[in-house]
């Protein structure tokens, strides 16, 4: 047994009962937990996957190629490597196309500079505006810089001082940032505003076809790469959904056989619920964790293609995607941002059905804060029920702490964290306990030996207002 303190400041909170997050607008909930992630588990038809898609939704395939052409000698063409370790482990032949390392350490920059480029020389003067969760924004500050134009960037407050240093690194004296809201979406309301007052020149994260058409040519460098053989599924992430776009237009058209899967955070599963529900909608809530794919409300046009070619879209705990994370880092020694790492976290669904075939998944960014790898190793251990938090109450007695340390905890369990304040006037008192496990078995154990002494707990889950005072 190992006791490691540290102190935190949430244990005043466990008076209330309720730390649920707030439901959102929509009536689909999903929650972070691993129970309730395989109870809602989305199944998927393969074989009515590859449905007859609306062509006349999709980008042309000779605007993605067009501009192809025009990127070609500005973006960095980023390899599409076949993954030992993952084409072994799942019997398939999985390969990764690594826009992590692309010139701003994502894909952002193909869109950014299809469109940017597009406005009128003499329309160059005004100011260009956008809004970004970061790799967006990079993406548009790198290409002003490029072209000498001046760009006001709208960020949320809580973006990655990564992607916050690195804009302004791109951009040099032509990028300003003003961050604003909490998330994309309130940071995006405010320079539509802000660029209609000013009489600028908007340049969206997702929702233009400029934008659709530079991300396309995504899908122009794997069919080139891999031409020997047919591609039978791809993954891509899923934010806004312009990527997803860009590349199903291309993929669609050239190679149709192709099963396209999009790929969402399950804490913000906006273009999941607008295909649900046959509509756009905005989420009350989201989790930002996975910041490159927070998004409340999908691009009208992304909706309008990925609705037409996809069947629904996989949903990712954000637990899994930070077990995908340390893999990725640990086996292949490649880091990734979390976004980064949604496409191959959905490889474990389709596991069966990949066997033998031809799958590439798109690795979007790795703007990264190393900062933030503590919480990262937090959340995977979560999701593989090895790290456990949880409120437990002692009666207000001598020796109720040293009872639980002795007689509950397994000769491998090491405690993590611990806050306990003992009160004379109470008959019970709450302690927030983080508790590590070796394996999942040895915590049912922990419980079993808890409810033997009626001892009660409240294990906390990330999708918890509480939980983030853990983070």
């Amino acid at each position: 047994m190992h006791i490691q303190k540290k102190a935190h400041s949430s244990l005043n909170l466990a008076k209330n009962d309720s730390f649920d997050t707030p439901e959102k607008k929509v009536t689909h909930s999903h929650s972070n937990n691993q129970e309730s992630t395989q109870k809602q588990s989305i199944q998927v038809d393969i074989a009515n996957y590859n449905h007859p898609p609306d062509m006349s939704k999709l980008i042309p395939v000779n605007k993605i190629y067009s501009a192809y052409k025009v990127l070609k000698n500005v973006v960095t063409r980023t390899p599409t490597q076949k993954s030992m370790k993952l084409s072994e482990y799942f019997g398939a032949n999985v390969y990764i196309k690594r826009e992590d390392l692309q010139i701003v350490r994502s894909y952002k920059l193909r869109g950014a500079y299809n469109k940017i480029i597009s406005i009128p020389e003499n329309e160059r003067h005004r100011t260009v505006f956008c809004a970004s969760a970061g790799n967006h924004a990079q993406g548009v500050a790198y290409v002003c810089n490029l072209m000498k134009i001046n760009c006001i960037i709208y960020m949320p407050t809580n973006t990655p001082s990564i992607k916050f240093n690195a804009v302004k690194s791109w951009g040099k004296q032509y990028a300003q940032i003003e961050l604003v809201g909490d998330t994309f979406d309130e940071s995006f309301r405010a320079s539509r505003e802000k660029c209609n007052t000013e009489n600028g020149i908007y340049v969206h994260a997702f929702d233009d076809e400029k934008i659709i058409e530079g991300q396309g040519t995504i899908a122009v460098e794997i069919l080139e790469d891999i031409n020997e053989d047919q591609v039978d599924f791809m993954f891509f992430p899923v934010g806004g959904g312009g990527c997803g776009a860009g590349i199903s237009s291309y993929f669609k058209q050239v190679s149709p056989q192709t099963i396209l899967i999009g790929v969402e955070p399950e804490g913000s599963p906006s273009m999941y619920e607008a295909i649900k529900q046959q509509q756009i909608v905005e989420l009350e809530t989201i989790n930002t964790f996975v910041d490159g794919a927070a998004i409340k409300k999908s691009g009208a046009k992304p909706f309008d293609i990925l609705n037409s070619v996809l069947k629904e879209v996989v949903l990712i705990p954000e637990g899994h995607v930070c077990t995908t994370m340390m893999k990725l880092f640990n086996e292949e020694g490649i880091l990734v941002e979390p976004a980064g790492a949604l496409a191959i976290s959905a490889l474990d669904r389709f596991k069966e059905q990949i066997q033998g075939k031809t799958v590439v998944c798109l690795i979007s960014g790795s703007n990264n804060d190393l900062g933030r790898m503590t919480d990262i190793r937090m959340l995977s251990e979560i999701h593989q029920g090895l790290q456990y938090y949880m409120f437990v109450n002692f009666f207000q007695k001598p020796g109720a702490l040293k009872q639980f340390l002795i007689q509950c905890l397994g000769p491998t369990d090491e405690v993590t964290n611990l806050e306990y304040t003992r009160k004379n006037n109470r008959e019970k008192g709450p302690a927030l306990v983080g508790v590590k496990v070796k394996k999942p078995q040895d915590f049912e154990a922990l419980k079993n030996k808890m409810e033997e002494l009626k001892i009660t707990h409240r294990i906390l889950q990330p999708n918890q207002e509480i939980f983030k005072m853990l983070l």
